[in-house]
């Protein structure tokens, strides 16, 4: 899987080996590394509650979408704006200090 951070035009790729087994400190340090030099943080954002969620979401999403991603997306997550984008990919917004959108998509392995 491929979790993809973008703000203000600019992105960061992040490969995740093993979804199953998640290194949630790993990822949202790389996270917090990206936006530092911006001046921004994710304060308050639930990221690794989320992140687990959403790898539950579209895992699988070879075979079709699950319906844990169609779940996922009805039932929403703290104050994230989330969507399914065609072809088993999420997508999650939430504003973020100084007026910036954060925004995930995470990509399924083909």
């Amino acid at each position: 899987m491929e979790l993809d951070v973008t703000i203000g035009g600019e992105s960061l790729s992040i490969n995740i080996d093993n979804p199953f087994h998640l290194d949630l400190k790993s990822i949202t340090d790389k996270i917090e590394e990206f936006l530092r030099p911006r001046g921004l943080h994710v304060n308050g954002l639930d990221i690794e509650g989320l992140l687990p969620r959403m790898v539950r979401g579209i895992a699988g999403c070879e075979d079709g979408c699950p319906a844990d991603a169609k779940s996922l997306v009805s039932q929403g997550f703290n104050d994230f704006d989330i969507s399914y984008i065609e072809g088993g990919i999420l997508s999650v917004k939430a504003d973020i200090e100084g007026g910036k959108t954060l925004e995930l998509k995470m990509f399924p392995e083909f």
